[in-house]
C-alpha cells in the first residue's frame, strides 16, 4: 500500500484555497566561529500528544532559544514525538524526520511514515514540530482561506499589468504578517535556526549524533543541519532533494522544467485509455487537451478552477502515480462542465477549523532564508521569461510574492559544505516536478565526498516506499538499518509499468 506522503500537503493548501477563491563556513552567521555545542542534556518529559497525533506516540515539549545568537533571551516551544523502538537491544539510536514544507507540521510522521520493521527496530524514531509550526509556538498572519491559497499559488500572470496587480496583493499579505501578534517571531523562523533546534532535541535525547530521513524542502533542512553539526551527523538521507540555495525563487521557477519533464508519463497513462478519460488517444493529443483546458479556464472558469488552479492542481496531482486516474477524471470534468472529484486533503488540518499556520510559516522560512528580488520589473521580466520557456506550466512561479516586501534575512544564508564525515545518501527520481534532477545534481556537487546518490528511473515527488521500485526502496532501507551505502553514485532502471 501507498504510504501517505506528507511533503505533497504544502502544495495541496495552496491549490485547494486557489480552487476555492477562484557563509562558505560551516555555520551560518557566524563565519568565524565554529557552532555552539548544545546545552547539556535536559531530559524530555514523555506524556500523551495532542489529540491530531496518532495513540502509538508519545510527547514531549522542549525550550529552545528564539534568537541563537542571544541564547539566554526569550524562548519558545517545540513539541516532539516519539515512537519507540520495540527492540530496545537491537537499537542503534534515534532517527529524526521531516515531512518538508515549510510549514508543515511534522508531529505525526513517525506514525504515519511506514518504514521497514527492519529500520523500526533499529531506532526511536522521532517527529517534531518546526519552530512556529502547530504545536510548537506557532505564527499567524491572520489570512484568510483565499488569501492562504494566494501566499503559495499566485496568478498565473498573462501581462507586465497583471504582475503589477498582483504587487498590491503580495504587499497587503505581508503587512499582514510583519504586523500580526507573532510578528516578533518571524525573524528567526528559519531553516538555519530549525537546525539548530533539531541538536537541541539531539541533546535532551542524550544521544551524540542523530540520524534522519527528510523529503522535499526537508532535504534542504537536513543538509543545512549537517552542514552547521557535520559530527554530530550520523546516517542522513536526502529524499528529493532541493537546490543547494533551498526554497528561493529560482527553485520555484524550475518547477516548470519539472512540469514539463514529468507530464509525458501522464499522458501516456490517459492516452491508453481515451474511451474511460476522454483526452486523446495519443500523448500528443493529451498534451494539446491541456493547452485547451487551460486557456479555456483562463478566460472563464469551471467549477471554481481558473487557469492558474488547472495548471496548479495538476501539478500537485502530478508528484505520485497514484493520483494520475484522479487526475484524467478531474480534467474531464472541467472539459464537460462537470464537478471535478474532490482533490481530497485539507493541508494537515485535519478537517477541523482553518488555520493560517501554514501560509504564515511558509512565508517566514522563504521570505526568511533567502533575499529575494524587490524590484517589479525583475518580476516582469521573469514572468515574459517563464511564460515562453514553460508554456506548460505557466509563468505563476515566477509572479511577485510577499517576499518581496519582506524585511531582509536576519542572518547569511548557510552555505552547503563538503566538511565532515561522508555519510549523506541522496535519492532522488529521474522526473520529479516539485524537486527536479538539476536542483538535486548541484546538491550532490556541493556535498561532494560527503555524498553518494541513487537516481531511480521513475516520475512523482519523493523516492522511498513510494513504489515498487525495489533498487530505490533497498537502497535507503539498507542504509539506514545496516549503513550500507553504495561506494559510488548509483542508478536504479525501471522496475514497474506506469
Amino acid at each position: 500500500m501507498r504510504r501517505p506522503r506528507l511533503a505533497a500537503l504544502a502544495f495541496v493548501v495552496g491549490a485547494a484555497a486557489v480552487t476555492a477563491c477562484v557563509s562558505q563556513a560551516a555555520t551560518a552567521g557566524m563565519p568565524s566561529r565554529p557552532q555552539a555545542s548544545a546545552p547539556p542534556r535536559s531530559p524530555l518529559r514523555w506524556g500523551p500528544c495532542p489529540s491530531t497525533t496518532k495513540a502509538a506516540l508519545t510527547c514531549a515539549k522542549l525550550t529552545v532559544p528564539l534568537d541563537y545568537h542571544h541564547p539566554d533571551g526569550r524562548t519558545i516551544g517545540v513539541e516532539v514525538s516519539r515512537l519507540a523502538s520495540t527492540r530496545p537491544a537491537e537499537k542503534r539510536g534515534v532517527l529524526l524526520l521531516d515531512p518538508g514544507g515549510p510549514g508543515l507540521p511534522g508531529l505525526p510522521v513517525p506514525a504515519l511514515l511506514t518504514l521497514p520493521q527492519k529500520v523500526r527496530d533499529r531506532y526511536d524514531v522521532i517527529g517534531f514540530d518546526p519552530r512556529g509550526v502547530g504545536q510548537s509556538t506557532p505564527v499567524t498572519c491572520n489570512f484568510t482561506p483565499a488569501q492562504g491559497g494566494v501566499v503559495s499559488t499566485p496568478p498565473n500572470p498573462g501581462s507586465a499589468a497583471d504582475v503589477a496587480e498582483q504587487a498590491a496583493t503580495a504587499k497587503k499579505l505581508a503587512t499582514q504578517c510583519t504586523t500580526s501578534k507573532t510578528a516578533s517571531l518571524l525573524p528567526y523562523i528559519t531553516t538555519a535556526n530549525t537546525a539548530r533546534d533539531m541538536d537541541r532535541i539531539r541533546a535532551a535525547l542524550g544521544v551524540p549524533k542523530i540520524s534522519y530521513y527528510g523529503e522535499s524542502y526537508g532535504t534542504y533542512l537536513g543538509a543545512v543541519y549537517t552542514t552547521l553539526f557535520p559530527h554530530r551527523s550520523d546516517r542522513i538521507v536526502l529524499d528529493s532533494s532541493l537546490p543547494p540555495e533551498g526554497y528561493d525563487i529560482e527553485y520555484l521557477r524550475s518547477q516548470g522544467a519539472g512540469f514539463e519533464t514529468r507530464f509525458p508519463d501522464f499522458a501516456k497513462f490517459a492516452a491508453a485509455a481515451p474511451r474511460k478519460y476522454h483526452l486523446g488517444s495519443t500523448p500528443t493529443a493529451v498534451r494539446e487537451k491541456y493547452f485547451q483546458l487551460a486557456a479555456r479556464l483562463d478566460h472563464k472558469p469551471v467549477q471554481g478552477y481558473d487557469g492558474t488552479a488547472f495548471r496548479a492542481v495538476t501539478a500537485g496531482m502530478l508528484r505520485a502515480d497514484s493520483e494520475r486516474a484522479k487526475l484524467a477524471e478531474t480534467w474531464h470534468a472541467l472539459d464537460t462542465n462537470q464537478p471535478p472529484p474532490d482533490s481530497g486533503g485539507t493541508g494537515g488540518t485535519g478537517g477541523g477549523a482553518y488555520s493560517d499556520n501554514y501560509p504564515a510559516a511558509y512565508l517566514a522560512v522563504t521570505c526568511g532564508d533567502s533575499r529575494w528580488p524587490t524590484s517589479l520589473a525583475t518580476y516582469q521580466h521573469n514572468v515574459a521569461v517563464d511564460r515562453v520557456r514553460y508554456p506548460m506550466y505557466g509563468a505563476f512561479t515566477a509572479n511577485i510574492r510577499p517576499c518581496a516586501f519582506w524585511p531582509a534575512p536576519a542572518e547569511p544564508k548557510v552555505r552547503l559544505a563538503d566538511r565532515g564525515p561522508s555519510d549523506v545518501l541522496m535519492v532522488q527520481n529521474l522526473r520529479d516536478p516539485a524537486t527536479p534532477l538539476s536542483g538535486a545534481l548541484r546538491t550532490r556537487r556541493a556535498l561532494a565526498g560527503r555524498a553518494r546518490m541513487v537516481t531511480i528511473d521513475q516520475g512523482g515527488h519523493v523516492a522511498y516506499l513510494n513504489s515498487s521500485n525495489a533498487c530505490g526502496n533497498a537502497a535507503v532501507t539498507d542504509y539506514l538499518a545496516t549503513g550500507k551505502r553504495p561506494a559510488r553514485d548509483a542508478f536504479c532502471p525501471a522496475q514497474s509499468a506506469r
